[in-house]
């Protein structure tokens, strides 16, 4: 971890007694800019992040309602378990009635005091949740959730509605880029074989190292500026394609279902070589089954 980093995680941490995050970051970045000493790769990436996030709103990093996972205030702690380990989410928004009426959420952590008690409804475990305009500076989101120490926001739209949802990991990310954890399968590589014949790719895969695993010629043929396989379906697609979205690339046959993603960003990929389409791939070859995250 830099120094940079270290620096920014103590202003994250609502006992530092600092004037605001806006005003500590924008501190670091100039301290290090004044600096004679050169910059490492990871301390420019940071920089450039941090300044990169204060031009984005809520809107440019929220999870988009259809990609939202949440559970009614009416379930009880077993159907919490079941769709929670679905995806593996450590956070779930809870609705009354629907998804236009978040009521809070429920964290995993909360349920550990009342394991076994799969019966008990989850409506006695919900915490609060912030609710924030589309609008909104994620810079500020950011320095909002350290105060309140609340880490899951709703995004509303003018009429009240749900429009997507914010976790603090979501705008960590940004600039420190992907956290992954133990259900992102660290000690798992880019790319791996299945028995069906398919294979799971992550996103940030590099097109050179699918071609050395697939045998094709993709870095050679494709645009410049696309680098990872992720990148290059999206650009097929025309867009950031949803879970479940099979794109296709005809001329090199072969067919990308997205297994993992939350709406701004791939995370895995299920490629098929020599498929028309993964449904034929599926009744080909039979199913591999899961969603890797």
């Amino acid at each position: 971890m830099t120094t940079i980093w270290r620096n920014i995680v103590h202003k994250l941490r609502p006992e530092s007694g600092e004037p605001g995050l806006r005003a500590a970051l924008e501190g670091l970045i100039e301290d290090h800019t004044d600096n004679t000493r050169p910059l490492g790769e990871e301390e420019r990436e940071l920089i450039a992040n941090t300044i990169k996030l204060r031009n984005l709103t809520v809107r440019d990093v929220m999870v988009p309602r259809p990609d939202i996972l949440a559970i009614d205030e009416d379930a009880t702690i077993k159907d919490y378990l079941a769709l929670q380990g679905e995806d593996g989410f450590s956070r779930l928004p809870v609705f009354r009635e629907t998804l236009d009426n978040v009521i809070g959420m429920v964290h995993i952590k909360d349920l550990l005091p009342h394991w076994g008690e799969t019966a008990t409804p989850i409506k006695d475990l919900i915490r609060e949740v912030l609710y924030v305009p589309p609008s909104m500076q994620a810079y500020d989101l950011l320095f909002q959730m350290k105060l309140t120490r609340t880490h899951l926001a709703v995004v509303v739209d003018e009429f009240g509605g749900t429009d997507g949802l914010v976790t603090i990991s979501d705008l960590i990310e940004e600039i420190v880029g992907e956290i992954e954890d133990e259900h992102d399968a660290a000690d798992q590589g880019n790319i791996s074989s299945r028995n069906d014949g398919s294979f799971f790719v992550r996103a940030r895969t590099p097109l050179e190292e699918l071609d050395q695993s697939l045998g094709l010629h993709l870095a050679e043929e494709v645009e410049e500026d696309i680098d990872t396989v992720g990148g290059l379906v999206s650009t097929l697609a025309g867009e950031i394609p949803k879970r479940g979205q099979v794109v296709e690339l005809p001329e090199k046959n072969l067919s990308f279902e997205v297994l993992d993603g939350d709406g701004r960003r791939l995370k895995w990929l299920r490629v098929w070589l020599n498929a028309g389409s993964g449904a034929d791939a599926d009744n080909g070859a039979g199913a591999g089954g899961g969603t890797a995250s």
